[in-house]
């Protein structure tokens, strides 16, 4: 098998996954390596939550304008199923509102649309209405339960695709066409690296100056009381002021320090509410962002409490409970992405932006095209 295979890729997240489909589309015969015995990390931990309004403007964006579109062709193909779709970002501040409405007036607010409160809450009931001064509309965002399609993805790319997998494998080098593991050396044309958050294992000396950082995630999943129905994601005025695509925007200054003064304590752990909903009823709901050198082992109860109390500010859910908690990681660093060329036949490629889900596809297809070019 080694000397037929045209491309390793090490890492079976959904960056890694993402190249193996951009690489099998072009005819590749294709071997993932991964150090676990499945996927663990970011891939699994998130929301499921393929987002594209609130991307940076530019090229970020693009990306994930095509990864949804590769979401849809996946999703219906490898039997994964699309809990709802499109996101109500209600807006209680004016701040907020003036960001919106900024957004809209952006090319990447075209296919979006302001909403009234009434109109918010037909597609998420028991949003407070109350403050409301109007909601945006996306209509690009998808909803998956991550846990389950990653390993759905790889199935399909096994049985579908032809693309062969080695788990539980580690690989150490790289020398040109030669790939060095734990379970011995393989061969092949090309090889591309897509370590997550691991910065020490491969290529350290060319990662390190794009100065990383691991990012820890608080996330919780939410049960209400009673039955009720999102027909989408819900953010809130705390994402307006996070998202680059409208943090950007010169109108989000005078919401970000409104929000500053109103909830300091929330904005400084890097809080967010994004609540999405799972197929038993349950939500999802999250999330903190804390930057160090290394994962951050134990949660924090007051982070915990704090992310709940943002979701009360915006959903009236009496009796709602707490049922799972767990802490998720990223790379994290001043550019969404590195790409590095180590060699001519090998790339290397993390998503330091927490947007592997949301940007993954597109950008396998864009590595993948540049390397075969």
């Amino acid at each position: 098998m080694n000397s037929k295979l045209d491309l390793v890729v090490v890492g079976a997240g959904i960056v890694g996954l993402s190249m193996a489909l951009a690489a099998v589309r072009r005819g590749k015969k294709v071997l993932i390596v991964e150090r676990n015995a499945k996927a663990v990390g970011a891939s699994i931990r998130n929301f499921g939550f393929v987002t594209v309004s609130g991307q940076r403007q530019g090229e970020q964006w693009v990306r994930a304008r095509r990864s949804r579109e590769i979401w849809e062709e996946v999703a219906s193909d490898a039997g994964i199923d699309v809990l709802h779709r499109g996101a109500v970002m209600p807006a209680y501040r004016a701040e907020a509102e003036a960001v919106m409405d900024a957004f809209l007036a952006t090319p990447m607010g075209e296919e979006c649309r302001r909403l009234t409160p009434a109109q918010a809450l037909e597609h998420v009931p028991r949003i407070r209405p109350d403050g409301m001064r109007a909601a945006l509309w996306s209509p690009h965002e998808l909803r998956v339960e991550s846990r389950d399609a990653i390993p759905k993805i790889a199935a399909w790319l096994e049985q579908r695709h032809g693309v062969s997998f080695q788990w539980h494998t580690a690989v150490t080098a790289i020398d040109g066409t030669k790939i060095t593991t734990s379970r011995g050396l393989i061969e092949a044309e090309a090889c591309i690296v897509c370590p997550g958050d691991d910065f020490s294992t491969l290529f350290p000396e060319r990662i390190a100056p794009s100065k990383p950082r691991i990012c820890t995630l608080q996330m919780l999943r939410v049960m209400p009381s009673r039955p009720v129905r999102f027909g989408a994601a819900v953010m809130s005025d705390l994402s307006y002021g996070r998202y680059e695509g409208f943090a950007d925007l010169p109108q989000a200054r005078a919401l970000c320090a409104r929000l500053d003064d109103e909830l300091g304590e929330m904005r400084a752990e890097g809080i967010h509410l994004i609540s999405v909903q799972s197929a038993d009823g349950s939500l999802v709901v999250g999330d903190s962002h804390i930057y160090g050198d290394a994962p951050e082992p134990f949660a924090q109860e007051r982070i915990d409490r704090l992310i709940m109390e943002a979701f009360d500010q915006l959903f009236d859910l009496p009796g709602r409970q707490v049922i799972s908690r767990w802490c998720g990681t990223y790379a994290s660093a001043s550019k969404p992405v590195m790409i590095d060329e180590p060699a001519d036949n090998v790339r290397l490629v993390i998503v330091t932006s927490g947007s592997g889900a949301s940007t993954g596809f597109a950008l396998g297809e864009q590595v993948v095209d540049k390397l075969y070019a």
